[in-house]
């Protein structure tokens, strides 16, 4: 199986860092133009030169702004007025007990983790479907289906994800254009090597850590360790081909077997 996404442009958002990063990797090297995206201009250009240190020819463009608030959706829209491929990845995480989450935190996951993709589907969907062709994807995790006693409220926004790429799917129905939530397992970026560090302490050998934090934390997971984002990146290139034209409204699992259940 060849995909060349050459002449498809693709929005990652969230891109500047991590399972993004990777993405927009991926992406890339597949052919796209992609568009690569974090609040901070100087971060983000330097990810985007990442990208071009390993594939020179890549077309990336960056564009630095905030996509948790309609401004600077707006902001990316105005620089940005067509995508083919759009890659909902932005999103944050972390730990604690969920009676002690407050309305403020619970709006805040809300309004970066679901809001975010929400409104970037509803800019650029429309365009997909008017052209008869394109891909959106959501990064969810198996937080959506497993949800962790630790992190309720994170898991809770990408619950949200997958009814939103489902919902979201039927409205797309018969244009050509695709609606798909990847529900990613635990992946070895900095931000979970922090949040490793965090449960299982900061003493041990990463090696170490990490055989700990799956055996303890992660116990159901079949490949036994942290899955590599470019692992993530190869299923987003997939979705966003023609191969994938008959996948759609559904939660592609990129978990390493750790949702327990042949269904999502």
């Amino acid at each position: 199986m060849n995909i060349d996404l050459s002449g498809r442009r693709a929005l990652v958002s969230g891109s500047n860092q991590g399972i993004g990063l990777a993405i927009a990797t991926e992406l890339a090297r597949a052919g796209a133009a992609v568009v690569v995206n974090g609040r901070g201009k100087g971060r983000t250009e330097q990810a985007a030169a990442t990208i071009t240190d390993q594939l020179p020819d890549a077309q990336v463009t960056v564009v630095a702004a905030d996509l948790s608030t309609a401004d600077g959706t707006a902001e990316l829209h105005e620089q940005v007025p067509e995508v083919d491929i759009l890659v909902n990845n932005l999103g944050i995480f972390g730990a604690k007990p969920v009676l002690e989450v407050d309305d403020e935190e619970w709006r805040r996951y809300f309004d970066v983790n679901v809001l975010s993709a929400v409104r970037l589907t509803r800019t650029y969907l429309p365009g997909m479907m008017d052209r008869g062709w394109g891909r959106v994807m959501n990064i969810a995790s198996d937080s959506a289906v497993v949800i962790p006693v630790e992190m309720v409220h994170y898991g809770m926004t990408k619950t949200a994800l997958l009814a939103v790429s489902r919902g979201f799917a039927k409205a797309a129905a018969g244009s050509g254009v695709t609606v798909n939530s990847v529900i990613v397992g635990p992946t070895h970026t900095p931000g979970v090597e922090t949040f490793v560090s965090e449960l299982v302490g900061e003493d041990l050998p990463w090696d170490e850590a990490q055989r700990r934090f799956m055996r303890e934390h992660r116990p159901d997971s079949l490949i036994q360790r942290l899955i590599e984002p470019a692992e993530i990146g190869a299923i987003v290139v997939y979705l966003g081909s023609e191969y994938a034209s008959a996948t759609t409204g559904g939660a592609v699992r990129a978990d390493g077997g750790y949702v327990d259940s042949i269904l999502p």
